[in-house]
């Protein structure tokens, strides 16, 4: 019988399955956070397809582990483990050079990494570090990857957000919580990010033209370690409550490899209020898909991160 993670409803009509999925071997994925949780998961399915992952983690020793327990799991693998801290826009150029220069191509690209609710702290380069993880370094690592992107046909940008993007709009006059820092806010703001960056990208990239999808995906509520700022007493509630990391796994999966899939969909559980279940294709509220915030928010990324898009917003040249 398939597992949890080979069968998966699309839209309420039927079950994909991964494995009813060719090998593919030939391609290269980049996952952020690809050690643990979520971005583990993905990983291992995609190497089960012959994938070349490059597992891209804060910590090295940890980026050889998980390498390990895939080849122990899939003994053909192939998995390069590369290091990345993505609050620091000085490594995040360090990495995006490196893979530029030993790898002709790079067929999925996973914004994956993040942090929730951490305490406030400021980056090295002046940036709230909950907005530096999860949106910041994915924004400027995309944008320097992007020509090795161009050059692959029917290359991917997945890009995750969470439910917890309700939680905030953008806060562009204090959005480094110099006035007062909420951990729910600023991670709500750093996933509302993410996901305005999503769509803006499809936009931009369709707009010139470019053979390439950017996609948006939320897990629902899984069990990863981004709980290890959750007070000791309520931690112990999301083996209860959370569906596994494996099941999160799954909106990534569908977003990153089935044909069913357009530029600037947004794929999230079917269950309750999004929360667990089986890839579908859900809706993001309007304030995520206003132009004049995307316009915003894309031009202060620019100017935050020194990284110029060869891309365009619609209806305007270069």
């Amino acid at each position: 019988m398939p597992t949890s993670v080979e069968k998966q409803s699309v839209n309420g009509m039927g079950k994909w399955t991964i494995e009813s999925l060719p090998r593919q071997p030939g391609r290269v994925a980049l996952i952020t956070g690809g050690n643990s949780g979520i971005g583990f998961e993905t990983a291992l399915e995609l190497a089960k397809k012959d994938v070349r992952v490059l597992l891209a983690c804060r910590n090295g020793k940890k980026a050889e582990e998980a390498k390990g327990k895939i080849l122990d799991r899939y003994p053909n693998a192939l998995v390069d483990p590369v290091t990345v801290d993505l609050t620091k826009l000085s490594d995040v150029r360090r990495l995006a050079e490196q893979v530029r220069k030993h790898y002709d191509r790079l067929d999925l690209l996973i914004n994956n990494a993040g942090i929730m609710m951490s305490p406030y702290q400021v980056t090295e380069d002046g940036f709230e570090n909950q907005l530096a993880t999860n949106y910041i370094g994915h924004f400027a690592l995309t944008g320097l990857l992007l020509p090795l992107l161009t050059g692959t046909p029917g290359s991917r940008i997945v890009t995750l957000s969470s439910l917890s993007y309700k939680w905030a709009e953008i806060d562009f006059d204090d959005l480094h919580a110099g006035k007062g820092y909420s951990r729910r806010k600023a991670y709500g703001q750093s996933k509302r990010a993410c996901l305005i960056f999503a769509f803006e990208l499809q936009r931009r990239l369709s707009a010139a033209g470019y053979d390439i999808l950017s996609v948006a995906a939320h897990p629902g509520l899984a069990k990863t370690n981004l709980d290890q700022y959750f007070p000791v007493l309520i931690r112990p509630l999301g083996s209860l409550f959370l569906q596994p990391a494996r099941q999160g796994a799954l909106p990534v999966l569908y977003a990153a490899l089935s044909p069913e899939v357009a530029g600037g969909d947004f794929i999230g559980p079917d269950g309750f209020r999004q929360m667990r279940g089986y890839p579908v294709k859900v809706e993001a509220d309007a304030y995520s898909k206003d132009q004049q915030v995307a316009d915003r928010l894309w031009r202060v990324s620019e100017e935050m991160t020194g990284v110029r898009y060869p891309v365009t917003p619609p209806g305007k040249l270069p």
